[in-house]
């Protein structure tokens, strides 16, 4: 009798752990996607940085536009920009001593669609260098 009732009692640890864990495991995975979007944010947040920051230094010698935002979309791998997305103050008459900015705006799309329920989606991300022409 004493051997039922332990085992009985086994069972109902059992189906106590797998309630648990049917409460826990949505939060679990609500982070565990968080965390890789937030990954993902910065990881593109760090890559439009240094594009910007390779148009400004590639402008302040060229002294082309076109060919500055062209070296923006070179140096930034794995995300497309599109032209209409970089932009490049002054546009013209780049003399020396006058400071160039190349501002990058960059609208990432979240994966996870519980996030993108939550957190406005799709998420703009914008960054900006300057430098003097040389």
């Amino acid at each position: 009798m004493l051997y039922q009732l332990a085992k009985k009692l086994r069972r109902s640890k059992r189906g106590q752990s797998l309630v648990e864990i049917a409460l826990i495991l949505p939060i679990l995975l609500i982070i565990l996607f968080g965390i890789m979007e937030f990954g993902r944010v910065f990881h593109s947040y760090l890559v439009i940085t240094h594009a910007a920051r390779e148009g400004a230094r590639y402008g302040i010698i060229s002294k082309d536009a076109a060919q500055i935002k062209q070296k923006v979309q070179d140096a930034s791998p794995g995300i497309t920009l599109d032209l209409s997305d970089i932009d490049v103050n002054p546009s013209t008459n780049l003399t020396a001593g006058v400071p160039l900015t190349i501002s990058v705006e960059y609208q990432l799309d979240l994966f996870t669609p519980v996030l993108a329920d939550i957190i406005p989606n799709p998420i703009v991300i914008s960054t900006s260098s300057t430098m003097r022409v040389e």
